[in-house]
Parts: structure tokens; sequence; C-alpha cells
């Protein structure tokens, strides 16, 4: 008994040092990424700018409801929506929410349509336009009493 139970302990430190000297020799050590090559970064801004501009359309778009008004209809140029605020507490809603869940408020009450998917590729284009036109403002989550000057709408779908 004794004899086969020191074998058993010499056959796994075998194994085991194996196990080590195989991982120390032939797994290289991982490596950061490497910088970004002008042509990623200028693919990069591509699609950022192609989502940002879907969500352009889409915000003066009436198609997000059923009664003809658009975003831009109260937010012209995504002002006063301000993003840099989100997540933050929004008193009509009696909670905290992120930008996204503002977003389909203002679909299924103002413009009276159906809320999309948090994760559907129209919800991350209105984000990206709404980010985009605020591009330069500190973020400021938790902020919910600045607000930008007033627009005022002389025309546009839902308007004479």
């Amino acid at each position: 008994m004794k004899s086969n139970t020191k074998g058993r302990l010499f056959a796994f430190t075998g194994i085991t040092v194996a196990i080590v000297s195989f991982a120390i020799f032939t797994i290289e050590p991982a490596q950061a990424r490497k910088p970004f090559t002008q042509d990623e970064l200028a693919a990069q801004y591509k699609d950022l700018m192609a989502t940002v501009k879907e969500g352009d359309d889409l915000w003066h778009s009436a198609k997000l409801g059923k009664n003809g008004l658009a975003c831009a209809n109260c937010h012209p140029d995504a002002a006063a929506s301000n993003p840099h605020t989100f997540p933050k507490w929004q008193a009509n809603l009696g909670q905290v929410i992120p930008l996204r869940d503002m977003i389909n408020w203002c679909i299924q009450v103002p413009l009276e349509g159906q809320a999309l998917d948090a994760n559907s590729k129209e919800m991350k284009a209105l984000e990206a336009y709404s980010f985009y036109m605020h591009r330069g403002f500190k973020l400021k989550p938790g902020e919910n009493t600045r607000q930008h000057p007033s627009v005022e709408v002389r025309s546009g779908a839902g308007y004479p």
C-alpha cells in the first residue's frame, strides 16, 4: 500500500511538472492590441457618421409615430434632449432612466408610436445623433435642471 501511494504521488508530481513546463514554454504572454491604424480609425469614423446620419434621418422623420410629428418638432437639431445628462431622475416617469427610455417615452406619448427595442439599430442611431449633436458638452449624469435655450419652430410636420 505505501509503495502504491508513493508511486501515485510520484506520477502525479511528474504529470504536474510536465503540464507546468509545457505551459511555461509554449504559451505566449498576452499581447495588448496595437493602436488602431489610420485606415481602421477612418473606417470606424465612417461607420459612426453613417449611424449619426441614420439617426438624423429618423429624428426628422414622422415615421416613428402615427400623428405626423417627428422628434425634431420638439427638439430641432436634438436641442433640449440633453443626452449628456442621462441617466437622471425623470419626474414625469417617477424614476431614474437612461436616454433610450426618454426617447421611447417621446415616441410613445407625443408621437403616438410604438416603443423601439432598446438594442435596435434605430435606437442606437437616435442616441448617436443626439449625442453627436451635443458633442463638446461635459458629461453630467444626474443633472436634470440645465436646459438649452428654447428654439422657435416655425415650420415642419405638425405645424402650419
